[in-house]
């Protein structure tokens, strides 16, 4: 069974910046790439991030030059580091890999 434990949400002002941690438990996380989803009030779950097992980026358009995602293998945990927060950002941001998602952890950034 593999859990994934998001930690790190807050609330911030907008300019601000906080880091997202996720991590997770079993085997599946070194050889698996590891998704940062949100999902904001009234709107569908989105894309901010991909990090594949060899290190590989994606970013959503929204988020690009603003947010970095990282990963340590030794510790089975994956980063989200986000700056230059924008209330647009307000969301619950979700660890997902393979077919498992974390519990989420809730960013509210005020103007």
């Amino acid at each position: 069974q593999v859990q994934l434990v998001e930690s790190g949400g807050g609330s911030v002002q907008a300019g601000g910046s906080l880091r997202l941690s996720c991590a997770a438990s079993g085997s599946i996380f070194s050889s698996n790439a590891m998704y940062w989803y949100r999902q904001a009030p009234g709107k569908q779950r989105e894309l901010v991030a991909r990090i594949t097992s060899g290190g590989s980026t994606l970013y959503a358009d929204s988020v690009k030059g603003r947010f970095t995602i990282s990963r340590d293998n030794a510790k089975n945990t994956v980063y989200l580091q986000m700056n230059s927060l924008k209330p647009e950002d307000t969301a619950v941001y979700y660890c997902h890999v393979n077919l498992f998602w974390g519990q989420g952890t809730r960013v509210t950034v005020s103007s």
